[in-house]
């Protein structure tokens, strides 16, 4: 029995009698967690056991947005306080074999937060190029704004997941960084000449198009689509995305819940799988929306069911790991920066 195209949030720490029936029901591919399912080790496990227990799939993937700096859902006490992505290219301006070594151990340690409560997929890297004026959502979470850079530290965090037995998702695919809005609020517009982004936003995205999945920008780039947000629309899609930056992943959207796309949850859902992703994210736990997502959510068929197993076998076993060296290698580096370590 094949899962359906969308992964869900939940409503809280334990599901709800009326989220296992319709896990079970819907068969979502995956979960999140956010801020509002997470307590403490011990709750985080047993949730993602009920999810999917109530999925019937022993390996559902489960996802988190762990980034670091002001993305981060698990925090202290339980979990480190990571570093935001701007200090790996800070220190990669000092020295860049240090920088990247900075990116990839913090990565490493995210992962070895994240595997034992059953947590399996990061969104993370981020391969947003920022320019100067653009909306402070992506901020300092950017690696820095040379595409070359950009893309070195993005590598960097992947291999950091991966030896941990993390499979990365690369966002937001082809580029948040020129947004002039918030896209959790309202749909940016991107007035910049094709040249200009090919030569800058997607040209960081473009060594990093073997990734396992990456998840779409919610931003309208006028001159290839003046219509359409990148996550719903073909042109986007295939000419872009699957064409020029030439990922062949799993291509998720981002929350289709977000302000940026119109129309009710479901249009935005049938959309977003007409325009070609893979599969429907949605975050926010409510079960009335999950449902409206999920009538819209196609059985996994055809390139997107080979799309989703592949990204799923590229999943390897965690490396050997001296997390106490670690931790107090990746201190000494932030150190270099005047500023505390994890």
């Amino acid at each position: 029995m094949t899962s359906r195209a969308f992964i869900t949030g939940t409503s809280g720490t334990t599901l709800t009698t009326d989220e296992r029936a319709f896990i079970a029901a819907e068969r979502p591919w995956g979960f999140i967690l956010f801020r509002r399912n997470i307590e403490n080790p011990a709750q985080v496990t047993s949730l993602i056991a009920q999810m999917r227990e109530a999925a019937g799939v022993a390996d559902a993937p489960v996802l988190v947005d762990q980034e670091g700096g002001q993305v981060q859902r698990f925090r202290p006490p339980h979990w480190l306080n990571y570093p935001a992505g701007a200090a790996f290219g800070r220190l990669y301006d000092i020295d860049a074999p240090l920088g990247l070594k900075a990116a990839s151990l913090s990565a490493r340690l995210i992962a070895d937060d994240l595997l034992p409560i059953g947590v399996t997929v990061d969104c993370l890297p981020l391969a947003d190029v920022p320019v100067p004026g653009a909306d402070a959502v992506i901020g300092d979470r950017a690696y820095g704004a040379e595409p070359r850079k950009v893309a070195a530290i993005a590598r960097a965090v992947t291999d950091g997941l991966e030896h941990g037995g993390i499979l990365p998702v690369l966002k937001h695919i082809p580029g948040h960084g020129r947004a002039t809005a918030d896209s959790h609020l309202r749909l940016p517009i991107v007035d910049t000449p094709k040249s200009e982004l090919e030569r800058t936003d997607f040209a960081a995205f473009k060594p990093l198009a073997d990734l396992p999945m990456a998840m779409t920008a919610h931003v309208v780039f006028s001159a290839l689509d003046p219509a359409q947000p990148a996550t719903t629309s073909a042109t986007m899609i295939e000419r872009v995305i699957r064409g020029l930056i030439g990922f062949q992943g799993l291509l998720m959207s981002d929350d289709v819940g977000m302000n940026a796309l119109a129309g009710s949850i479901a249009e935005r859902s049938r959309a977003l799988i007409a325009a070609g992703c893979d599969m429907i994210l949605h975050c926010s736990g409510k079960l009335d929306e999950m449902r409206d997502v999920a009538r819209e959510a196609p059985e996994l068929s055809g390139k997107a069911l080979t799309r989703a197993r592949r990204a799923l076998a590229a999943r390897k076993p965690p490396q050997p790991f001296d997390r106490a060296a670690a931790r107090e290698e990746l201190d000494a580096l932030i150190g270099r920066l005047g500023e505390p370590g994890v």
